[in-house]
């Protein structure tokens, strides 16, 4: 499996936990979604853990939602635009930057209370659905939907943070 490169910026201390090695837990976590969507080149992308402030501020400006949320992603490679990888495939040197994560802890937090998931879960969740929407899935459409959440289920399953029966095609659920 080829590697991810993640380059992290964390205004919020969360990488300092020293019962942990989030980078390492991250990066696992993440190859494994990888797999499970038949990426083989490298990859590249940011982890931006950030407040409730900065949450809010970057949701308002590029979703028009006034609110703090758990993850926001900026795909690279969105819309009609987006560069035909085909012609990169076979250079074993190339990298795609697939974009940035904006992730606030105390929202995944507040919401692996509010859902019942316990922190790892919800983080994990949180992280691998931003993770898929860099890499163009959605969940507009229901079809697109059952596939994402398909694909998130069954990474978050075989990580050992398994979603409830009813959130493996329709998303958080409960």
């Amino acid at each position: 499996m080829d590697p991810i490169e993640i380059t992290y910026n964390d205004e919020v201390g969360f990488l300092d936990d020293s019962t942990r090695d989030w980078r390492s837990w991250i990066e696992q976590l993440l190859l494994l979604a990888k797999k499970h969507i038949n990426k083989d080149n490298n990859l590249e992308m940011s982890i931006n853990f950030v407040d409730e402030a900065r949450s809010h501020e970057i949701n308002l400006k590029y979703r028009d939602k006034d609110r703090p949320t758990d993850v926001i992603s900026f795909a690279i490679e969105d819309g009609e635009d987006a560069l035909d990888m085909a012609a990169f495939i076979d250079d074993p040197d190339f990298q795609e930057d697939i974009g940035d994560l904006f992730m606030c802890p105390s929202v995944i937090k507040r919401h692996s209370v509010e859902y019942g998931t316990g922190f790892d879960r919800e983080f994990g969740y949180t992280i691998v659905h931003g993770f898929l929407h860099l890499n163009g899935y959605d969940h507009i459409e229901p079809d697109e939907a059952k596939e994402m959440f398909g694909i998130q289920g069954k990474v978050l399953e075989e990580y050992g943070l398994p979603l409830y029966p009813d959130q493996l095609d329709v998303g958080r659920g409960k």
